[in-house]
């Protein structure tokens, strides 16, 4: 940074002369825009702030520049805590804090289940400089501490929480809300909170989960930097099914993989081998299934011409050294390597540049996108994003979703709004009961026992959660006592019971959500990862996994291990994974999108044919017009909203007695008397809206998150409610429809 530009920065004037002189030397020429806004907020250290600007924008910098500034200005041993959603992250960001921290001597400790006990014996014997953890980690240094951490943290200035969209909503981020609070309590003190993200739909929203209850205004800061260039194409595919000549001549367990593989996949992985060799990139294909079919077709489409493989798998069920197998891979620069990867690599570890990002099928939400974009294109080139849509071969039996070529339809919405800088609004409204049970669980090992009231103060009272009231903790501990998961003493002191004893005690508590048992998978000593336990295995089984194709030599039931051994024959592992609620807004962009006849530029021919079908029969269909659809024995409900209302609405429609279907696009309604049905619509439009819990009381399985088995059937109700349902917005889709019948002709 020149004198010039030095003396025009009121930010950079505010940093130590010691990390002035680090920038300096490290050639930049200015501070970024998010820089130049955070520096004087953090440093006033009176307030949260909420940094979101694009990946590669300098966020990391903007948050500490001025937390090692506040450090090396004080006396004391002081520190500031880093919370990262990500191991990886946490190791990426050790090696980028490490250079600058040697510098000024000060210390830098990652921690977490890979780091040594050493490191970790060290930062509390003098718990100074940056502590770099997991939500799970700190669980667990709280759990241990007690009444200990009023001393390990009297130096904490600062909480840093990175990549906070991948918290909102979620277990881990109430987990998140309540571990923060904890500290606060433990210090009876204010800490300010700095909180970093690449897309945040709502900056309200991300403050008010930042801190429930704030006392003080959150400062937000958005970045103001020019947008980058972008370069988009979504390519259409039809996916004609197989055509063996003679499928009978295929024994199972030596099958060909690729003789499995549908036209339209193979065409997607022989489009990605041509466009990506040589040089390095992101593909996204959605699913652990998927990115292990890619991987493995794309390495054999490397090993059929003899060439050096350039195509790595990226999972979370693959070994951590696989992982980093694949991350060094790309970082390196003799050769070219692209990853197929799932989420793992859409968050902020550096892997180096990348040239372009593949996503294939719709991204999980336009937020995802945005994040997965902003790895392509650093260091002033454009980014790239080639979206690949693999659509059916229509018959005369094709389904709606095919008619209307939902997925490609969903992945022109999502580029539509990533371009316009919409993102989903953080859903903040969930109850989390099960990370309620954990926290009092946790609160309980942290005191060696705490009073109901101090229990509700701090995990209720405080707003981490909100909607608890005192009868429900009350309803909550007596359910937890029944099931001695709690007990209470004479005293009003509660413990943990037999059951819970149990539950604290085993290595899995200090995580929020559940993780499904899983087989180790083992090649010479070496484990390659794991594979759920519902997959079925035998010996001489066939996998294909971490790209390569393997047989199962034997297995270890009781210890969960299996060997394998390199072979020739595979088939893909079956990994399980829930499907992403669609939100309003990219449903409306969809509509949007379909009732336009203006061309969409960056498709490619066979997606713009595909697209204009599309619309042909959204309009053959009279759906511009009209959002009630009559056929035989069928009434299609089109309200063009996210799934929260969708499954409102149905839910209200079975509880009237029909027998509704959420099915993405529409609400199907399998009636032979729709003049029933639109007298039920009238009269639920003039009516309240529903109650929830009486919604939900003929749904068989409410158990969405880990310790939901423990809760009682009201409050299981209620959270289930909270997640799945938008009651106020299926209220409002009801009254649009009464409005819609008297154009309805029968």
């Amino acid at each position: 940074m020149s004198a010039s530009k030095s003396n025009t920065s009121d930010s950079f004037s505010l940093l130590d002369e010691r990390i002035q002189r680090w920038i300096w030397q490290s050639g930049w020429s200015e501070l970024k825009d998010a820089q130049e806004q955070a520096i004087p907020a953090i440093l006033a250290g009176d307030q949260d702030v909420v940094i979101a600007a694009a990946t590669a924008s300098g966020k990391t910098e903007a948050a500490f520049l001025p937390i090692l500034t506040r450090l090396l200005s004080e006396q004391e041993k002081v520190c500031v805590i880093y919370i990262s959603p990500l191991k990886a992250l946490i190791n990426d960001q050790w090696w980028r804090l490490e250079g600058l921290c040697e510098t000024l001597e000060i210390p830098v400790t990652p921690w977490h289940g890979d780091i040594s006990s050493t490191q970790k014996r060290k930062f509390k014997k003098s718990p100074v400089g940056c502590l770099l953890i997991t939500p799970e980690s700190l669980e667990a240094l709280l759990m241990a501490n007690g009444h200990a951490l009023q001393g390990l943290f009297s130096g904490l200035r600062y909480l840093v929480i990175d990549e906070l969209h991948a918290f909102i909503g979620t277990e881990r981020g109430k987990q998140l809300q309540s571990l923060m609070n904890r500290i606060d309590i433990a210090l009876k003190r204010f800490t300010p909170r700095v909180a970093l993200s690449a897309t945040l739909g709502d900056m309200d929203k991300a403050a008010e989960f930042l801190r429930p209850n704030a006392m003080t205004p959150v400062k937000i800061i958005k970045s103001n930097d020019a947008n980058q260039e972008l370069k988009v194409l979504i390519k259409g595919f039809i996916d004609y099914p197989l055509r063996l000549a003679d499928p009978a001549s295929l024994e199972p367990k030596e099958a060909d993989f690729e003789k499995s593989i549908s036209q339209g996949t193979r065409a997607i992985s022989e489009h990605l081998f041509k466009t990506l060799r040589g040089s390095n990139n992101l593909v996204f294909p959605n699913s652990r299934g998927n990115v292990e079919k890619y991987a493995a077709l794309l390495r054999s489409l490397c090993e059929n011409l003899s060439l050096p493989n350039e195509f790595w798998p990226h999972h979370g069920s693959l070994a951590k050294e696989v992982r980093e197998e694949t991350e060094a891979a790309l970082k390196a620069k003799d050769r070219p390597a692209s990853a197929i990867c799932t989420t793992t690599l859409e968050m902020g570890i550096d892997i180096g540049s990348v040239k372009s990002i593949a996503q294939i099928g719709c991204a999980p939400s336009v937020a995802s996108l945005r994040q997965r974009l902003g790895r392509s294109g650093r260091r002033g080139e454009a980014a790239i994003l080639r979206c690949y849509a693999l659509e059916a071969e229509l018959t005369p039996h094709s389904p709606l979703s095919d008619l209307l070529r939902e997925d490609l339809v969903q992945s022109i919405a999502q580029v539509l709004l990533s371009l316009r800088s919409w993102y989903e609004p953080p859903k903040i409204e969930g109850l989390h009961l099960s990370t309620l049970i954990q926290q009092l669980l946790s609160l309980i090992a942290q005191y060696g026992g705490i009073n109901a009231a101090n229990a509700w103060t701090a995990l209720c009272g405080s707003g981490v959660f909100a909607n608890v009231s005192k009868q429900d903790f009350i309803l909550l501990l007596r359910e937890l006592a029944k099931k001695e998961i709690l007990i209470q003493t004479p005293t009003g002191l509660l413990l943990h019971g037999r059951v819970g004893e149990q539950i604290v005690n085993h290595y899995s508590f200090y995580a929020a959500f559940s993780s499904e048992e899983e087989f180790r998978l083992i090649h010479g000593g070496k484990t390659l990862g794991s594979l759920p336990l519902s997959q079925p295995v035998e010996k001489g089984t066939h996998l294909i996994f971490a790209g390569k194709r393997w047989q199962v030599q034997s297995l270890d039931v009781e210890k969960k291990v299996i060997v394998v051994m390199p072979a020739l024959g595979g088939k893909l592992p079956q990994f399980d994974g829930g499907s992403i609620s669609v939100d309003d807004g990219v449903r409306q962009e969809m509509r949007q999108v379909l009732s336009e006849s203006l061309p969409i530029p960056f498709l490619d021919t066979t997606a713009n044919q595909l697209l204009q079908e599309a619309r042909a029969t959204f309009q053959r269909m009279g759906l511009d017009a009209q959002v009630i659809l009559v056929s035989a024995n069928t009434v299609q409900l089109f309200l063009w909203l996210g799934d929260r209302v969708m499954n409102t609405l149905v839910l209200m429609l079975k509880l009237a007695g029909f027998n509704a279907e959420n099915v993405g696009l529409c609400i199907d309604i399998k009636t032979n008397n729709p003049e029933k049905l639109f007298d039920v619509l009238g009269d639920l439009s003039a009516s309240p809206p529903p109650d929830p819990m009486t919604l939900v009381a003929n749904v068989i399985n409410k158990q969405l998150e880990k310790w939901d088995n423990l809760l009682p059937d009201e409050l299981l109700a209620r959270n289930y409610s909270s997640h799945t349902l938008d009651v106020v917005g299926g209220h409002e889709a009801i009254k649009i429809l009464a409005q819609q019948l008297k154009n309805v002709s029968l």
